[in-house]
């Protein structure tokens, strides 16, 4: 294990080469850079002196030992072990007790929460196969992001649901179905639209898209109260995938 000085520039930037797999955790209080290897583990929490990484140090709502990187099965895993949620990328969150996540090759910021709205940076960094910065691509063609297919139906019904969404609402939420069912009646004055016709058309494009890897679609990935967040995560996907865009909002100019 080595040690990083809180002098370290961020691992956003990168790291300099190291054996393919090896792990760096940063903070503002410093951190280390261990190599991979089974039982590999690295802590992380508030008590500076029991711990490998210390994060929060001044925050009692911080535990002790907050939570665990381990070196198992050829990668890294972070686990939690404190009593408040680790928030990761993608707004995923990972609470005591749940199973550790793997961490993938490049940089993962990490945000332990702690007391009111504070969250304290832990960077992390696994270096690829290349011991380092992954290797520059500036001439390869770019990857399309992986746009959903939808029936007619299907986009009509979810431009008029998640509309917010597509106008760039600060704090965009979907219409209820009722909502969205009186407005697809206008604009198909001669189609009968329920609230209950539009539960089944999101249902529909919800599951498809959960069975092809989106997280966040059913109610055990969220958790208790559910509310809006399967809709909320639904939409913010086909917006973010580019399967529904701005100009999409065109379907609803009959109602101009």
């Amino acid at each position: 294990m080595k040690r990083l000085t809180t002098t370290h520039e961020s691992l956003a930037l990168g790291v300099p080469r190291s054996a393919p797999g090896a792990v760096f955790a940063l903070t503002l209080a410093g951190g280390v850079s261990v190599d991979p290897g089974e039982g590999g583990e690295i802590s992380f929490g508030r008590n500076r002196p029991q711990v490998d990484v210390c994060v929060g140090e001044n925050d009692l709502q911080v535990s002790r030992r907050h939570g665990l990187l381990n070196f198992t099965d050829g990668q890294w895993w972070v686990s939690n072990t404190g009593q408040l949620p680790i928030r990761l990328p993608n707004s995923r969150w990972l609470s005591r007790g749940e199973e550790p996540i793997p961490l993938s090759d490049g940089y993962t910021p990490l945000f332990v929460r702690g007391s009111g709205r504070r969250e304290h940076l832990l960077e992390l960094y696994v270096a690829g196969p290349e011991g380092g910065h992954p290797v520059t691509r500036h001439d390869d063609v770019t990857v399309p992001p992986r746009r959903w297919r939808l029936s007619a139906e299907e986009r009509l019904v979810l431009v008029v649901f998640g509309q917010r969404y597509l106008l760039h609402d600060l704090n965009p939420q979907p219409l209820s179905r009722q909502q969205t069912a009186e407005v697809l009646s206008e604009l198909r004055p001669g189609e009968t639209w329920t609230a209950r016709r539009v539960e089944h058309v999101v249902i529909d494009v919800r599951g498809r898209l959960s069975a092809g890897g989106v997280f966040g679609l059913r109610r055990e990935e969220v958790g208790e109260p559910v509310g809006n967040a399967l809709n909320d995560n639904l939409l913010r996907e086909l917006v973010l995938s580019t399967t529904l865009v701005p100009p999409d909002l065109a379907l609803l100019e009959a109602l101009d």
